[in-house]
């Protein structure tokens, strides 16, 4: 799955029609579970994961990985579980077609263009944090293999936004380092996961918005960059 961040403003009144996701109560424990126990321990040899305790018990909270391949969101979803929290994530509208979009909308994912993204879209994403849920955004927007891109300003926008919403929401947000023995993950490699102290949206909530969005954007950026040196 790919998770794009959204990179458009969110109007303050515009009518539409809500979007919505779900978590299924029988189908999230089970696919979890075969996740944690049988998918990622039968592909890789070894999944080292360090900063566990970075990640909130409670409260609403963005995951940030970098974003590398399509094991990352099985990974995320296992720290997710490993902090006994399901995820919502943000799944390019392709991803939630046919089987496989079945799957993925009981699991808390909902679509977005990545083009041209919905307002709806967006007050979703920002309900979730009002609803003090954990939501993933991969940041860069897309899957690249060499290196940290530039980070989309869609993360940060949003959780300010929904920061603003309510007194002392105190969304957090927490950036994620994932790397592989290689470029394309292969069975039997090794994967690494560095997750980072979280980062309160509280502090950049005072002051110009757009302004307010680049810092807490460069911050991510450089709080991801310490991760994978």
């Amino acid at each position: 799955m790919i998770m794009n961040s959204l990179d458009m403003a969110l109007p303050a009144d515009h009518p539409c029609p809500a979007v919505q996701s779900r978590l299924s109560p029988w189908l999230a424990p089970i696919m979890y579970g075969i996740g944690e126990k049988l998918v990622l321990p039968a592909y890789f040899s070894h999944i080292e994961i360090t900063g566990q305790d970075n990640i909130p018990e409670t409260g609403p909270v963005i995951l940030a990985p970098t974003h590398q391949a399509r094991w990352d969101s099985l990974l995320v979803g296992l720290l997710g579980k490993q902090a006994g929290r399901y995820l919502r994530f943000m799944v390019t509208a392709d991803e939630c077609l046919g089987i496989q979009g079945w799957f993925i909308r009981r699991l808390g994912g909902f679509p977005v263009h990545v083009r041209r993204p919905s307002v709806k879209t967006l007050r979703h994403g920002v309900q979730l944090l009002q609803e003090k849920e954990m939501m993933v955004i991969y940041p860069e927007g897309n899957i690249y293999k060499d290196g940290i891109h530039s980070l989309k300003p869609g993360l940060a926008r949003i959780a300010l936004r929904a920061e603003r919403s309510r007194p002392n929401l105190d969304v957090k947000i927490v950036p994620i380092s994932l790397e592989y023995s290689e470029p394309c993950p292969k069975w039997r490699g090794t994967a690494k996961v560095a997750i980072g102290k979280p980062i309160c949206v509280s502090n950049y909530k005072a002051g110009e918005p757009k302004v307010r969005s680049r810092e807490l954007t460069k911050d991510l950026q450089l709080a991801l960059e310490n991760l994978a040196s």
